[in-house]
């Protein structure tokens, strides 16, 4: 089926963000992309979209937001009438918000991704309760990280059989290659050091963890963290405090080829994913999909999409957000039991590859496109 799609979405340029990458790599059709953020010289509508954007970002900020969603929706329809797509695809449900008329006037379905923040935070979600109502009655399709994501946009008006139910998956060609039964009692954490990926909890795990653990392998024991972010200061805080110095490392932002290395020598990856004081919510972390896929057994908490992905008991050990104690604990089993470590990693691999690798996603979110443009054009 020779469908063009037309991706948007606020940038591609964030590290974090290698879904967005991934969806323009992997998807089998002509695709045309506009980020929000670029303003290229040579492509004046493109620019003049981005310049649009802008506006409508200090409409929503003034708290103007229907006004809000006139301006990049304008130059989205100018966009629209030119490349004439089959089927609109915007990643983030606030970005969708800014673009969303221009489907109602140009009759071009509309497919929206949600990833987390967008259907949880405050300033992402909440406050854009209204908006996010009218979306839905325009969206044709929507994708969804979790189970309990899909209950809270079914709640503003989505449709139950316009969703999918899709975590982003992880790459086998890259993700593989762990042996946590013989690798040095070394945790991993990888993610933006912010609330919601609750490194300050980890490292307090670590800690207590660490004391639980006899001489001399309390002074073996290692955790790295990969990430940039806000709370970077406070986690140094933490460290010189709880005389951590010496045995957590925080390795700043890391390209994915040097994250597997780091996964392919580790005993465990670790995160304690919970709300984040302004509702902010994981979708489905896509890391822990990737650790696992990599072979690492897996502690974290229960926490929006996570128990989808990981087996209580059986890829990894989950415990109740805020739970320090229980995560240290968690933690301490895999120090002491290598060859447990290796059953969990071997299982959560298998896990990964029959359910939730990057081939999944994309056969998945392909139907949905296709679903949606054939219908459309039978209207």
């Amino acid at each position: 089926m020779d469908l063009h799609v037309f991706v948007m979405a606020p940038t591609r340029r964030a590290v974090s963000e290698t879904f967005i990458r991934a969806n323009l790599a992997g998807l089998p059709f002509r695709k045309t992309a506009v980020f929000g953020d670029e303003r290229p010289l040579r492509k004046p509508l493109a620019c003049i979209h981005g310049l649009a954007v802008i506006l409508s970002k200090v409409f929503t900020r003034l708290g103007w937001l229907k006004v809000a969603s006139l301006p990049a929706a304008c130059t989205t329809w100018l966009l629209l009438q030119r490349h004439r797509p089959d089927v609109v695809l915007v990643d983030f449900g606030f970005h969708a918000v800014r673009v969303m008329e221009a489907s109602a006037w140009s009759s071009v379905p509309l497919v929206v991704h949600f990833r987390g923040s967008d259907a949880s935070s405050e300033t992402k979600f909440l406050r854009l309760t209204n908006r996010y109502r009218r979306l839905f009655k325009l969206t044709s399709g929507v994708i969804v990280k979790s189970r309990m994501m899909q209950s809270v946009l079914e709640s503003l008006g989505a449709d139950p059989e316009t969703i999918i139910i899709s975590p982003s998956g992880a790459d086998p060609r890259l993700f593989y290659g762990a042996r946590p039964m013989s690798a040095s009692p070394c945790f991993l954490a990888v993610g933006r050091l912010v609330s919601k990926k609750g490194t300050l909890k980890t490292l307090d795990a670590f800690r207590l963890m660490r004391d639980m653990l006899p001489h001399p392998l309390c002074k073996e024991v290692r955790l790295e963290i990969v990430g940039e972010g806000p709370l970077r200061k406070d986690l140094e805080i933490a460290l010189k405090k709880w005389n951590l110095c010496s045995q957590v490392c925080l390795l700043g932002l890391m390209p994915q080829g040097k994250i597997v290395e780091k996964m392919r020598k580790a005993r465990c990856f670790v995160q304690h994913s919970m709300v984040a004081p302004d509702g902010d919510s994981e979708g489905t972390p896509v890391a822990l999909l990737e650790a696992q896929l990599c072979g690492l057994p897996v502690v974290a908490t229960r926490h929006a999409g996570i128990p989808e992905v990981v087996i209580d008991g059986e890829t990894g050990f989950l415990i109740d957000e805020g739970d320090v104690n229980g995560m240290a604990f968690a933690m301490r089993r895999a120090v002491l039991d290598p060859s447990l470590a290796g059953k969990l990693g071997a299982k959560g691999r298998r896990h990964i590859l029959n359910n939730f690798t990057l081939d999944h996603h994309l056969c998945a979110v392909s139907s949905l496109l296709k679903k949606v443009s054939v219908a459309s054009s039978r209207r």
